[in-house]
Parts: C-alpha cells; sequence; structure tokens
C-alpha cells in the first residue's frame, strides 16, 4: 500500500514509517523543509512538500493515510483533515488525555470524555475523523528510544541530582512503548474496520512517584525524586499540568483482540532504569 504519513519525522511517526516500510509498504512523508526531504530519504520514505496549515498542499497520491503529526491548533488540524478524509483508509491519532481523570476505573474505548483543556477540541476532530470512515488511535503515554515526555523527568535527574514530577506522585499514567504503538498503526491500516477507535496502552498503570524513581536510577541519581506543587509547576508547565496530573487507567484489550496486536517492548521502569534513557553502565 502506498501510504501517506504525516508526522513522518516527528517522534511517533518516524518509528510508524519504519514499522511500515518493514510491513513492505512505500511511505511518503509530509516535509517542509530540505533538511526533512534528507532525513526522510535517508530512512527510506519519500518526501513530499505540504503543510496542514496549507490543506490545498495535502493531495497526495496515497492509498491510505496516516495522520500522525499535529499543529497543536484544532481548527487548523481539522481544516487539514477536511482535505484528507476521502474515503481512503485514514488513521487519526488522538490521545488519553481527552478522557480526564478515570477515577479509578479501568477506560475503554466506549467511556466518556472530559477532555482537559489542552486538548478540549479533539472530541470534535475525533467526530469528524470517524464520520468520514476513519479509525481513531489514542496512544498512551508514549515511551521508548529515549525520547517523548519522560526525558523532563530524566534530564531533570540529571541536572539537579534528583527526578522531578508533579503533584504527590500517587497518580497513575498509562503507558505504550512506541515500537508498540508503531505497529498498532500498521495492523489499523490493514485490519480496521471504518469507524473503529482503539486505545493504545498497553499492561496496568505506573504511579508517576515508580517512574520518577526508575529515571532517577537510569541518570545515576540514586533513585531520588523531588515532588513539584502543581501550582508552581503551572508557572513553568501550564496547561500540560493538568494532564500531568490526571489519574488514568486504560485497557487496550480491543486492539488485542480485534487487530491481533501483542505488545512486547521493555516496560516503562526497566527502558528508564536500564534502557535507552539510562546512562551508559550498569545500573545497581
Amino acid at each position: 500500500m502506498k501510504v501517506f504519513l504525516i508526522g513522518a519525522t516527528g517522534y511517533i511517526g518516524s518509528v510508524v514509517a519504519e514499522a511500515l516500510l518493514a510491513a513492505g509498504h512505500e511511505v511518503t512523508g509530509l516535509s517542509r523543509s530540505m533538511e526533512s526531504d534528507d532525513t526522510l530519504r535517508s530512512c527510506g520514505v519519500n518526501p513530499v512538500r505540504a503543510d496542514l496549515k496549507n490543506p490545498a498542499t495535502l493531495t497526495v497520491p496515497a492509498d491510505g493515510i496516516i495522520f500522525a503529526g499535529s499543529t497543536n491548533d484544532g481548527p487548523v488540524d481539522m481544516n487539514a483533515m477536511r482535505a484528507l478524509l476521502t474515503g481512503k483508509p485514514f488513521i487519526y491519532t488522538s490521545g488519553i488525555w481527552i478522557l480526564g481523570d478515570t477515577h479509578g476505573q479501568v477506560f475503554d474505548e466506549s467511556s466518556p470524555v472530559n477532555p482537559v483543556a489542552l486538548v478540549a477540541w479533539r472530541p470534535e476532530a475525533e467526530r469528524m475523523a470517524l464520520a468520514g470512515g476513519g479509525v481513531v488511535i489514542r496512544p498512551a503515554l508514549v515511551y521508548g528510544r529515549a525520547a517523548g515526555l519522560l526525558t523532563m523527568m530524566v534530564q531533570s535527574a540529571k541536572e539537579t541530582g534528583a527526578a522531578r514530577y508533579v503533584g504527590d506522585g500517587e497518580t497513575r499514567w498509562p503507558l505504550v512503548h512506541v515500537e508498540d504503538l508503531a505497529e498498532l498503526y500498521v495492523l489499523a491500516l490493514e485490519k480496521a474496520k471504518p469507524r473503529s477507535m482503539y486505545m493504545a496502552a498497553d499492561g496496568p498503570s505506573y504511579k508517576v512517584r515508580e517512574i520518577a524513581e526508575a529515571a532517577s536510577y537510569g541518570a545515576d541519581a540514586a533513585g531520588a525524586t523531588q515532588a513539584v506543587p502543581v501550582e508552581e509547576a503551572r508557572k513553568q508547565y501550564g496547561a500540560l499540568v493538568d494532564a500531568l496530573v490526571l489519574d488514568q487507567q486504560i485497557s487496550g484489550e480491543k486492539a488485542t483482540r480485534e487487530l491481533g496486536w501483542k505488545p512486547h517492548g521493555a516496560s516503562v521502569l526497566e527502558e528508564l532504569r536500564y534502557g535507552s534513557y539510562a546512562q551508559p553502565r550498569n545500573n545497581p
């Protein structure tokens, strides 16, 4: 299949491109610069100059489309989606922050949404994707390959001697390894029925304090952590803080049942303490 991949140079999209190529698909990636052109070509992806802010540039010949990037501007993203929803297989990337706090329950695709302000526009974008016959994937917090949101904890441990986290550390984060997530995109492209939705979460949620401690050990900070009060963190991170303090439990069982998804990546604690995020040495 010829796939047009939006976000092909990003954290998630670049790994999705790898998985698509490994599965025998031909990938064309959105590019906005010569540097991105070179990056994509070096990975076996055909670059095409396009811009989500200019929907007229998005008419790229393809058998399927994966929207794995975002401008983080709802109206801009949805305007681009209108040009991309043409009846071909289409996958839209949402996220679990659309659910809000799950209040100790395990949420799935049928659960109600209560998005934090940062992603308040996503329910409408999801509805647009589904109404157009597309598929929606809601990734949990993505980790792996020494990238993503968890790098903030690792960096704070390296710089201050303690991995910093927001709140009391008792909130739980659902997670998914970026390589497992990429495999789900391929399965969804090949097997998912139109108007399907999938949660991309693997295994149990972990308490934020546990995650911070693993990040600290991996950064050679002996497991030291530091709690940052919400209002103090808000001065630095703004609306992101409301997402960071969500307590969530998510089930990815539907993707396993319907698509045969089988996550196999190292756990977040292993990845932080001994894997890609860790200092190049043996941890205790």
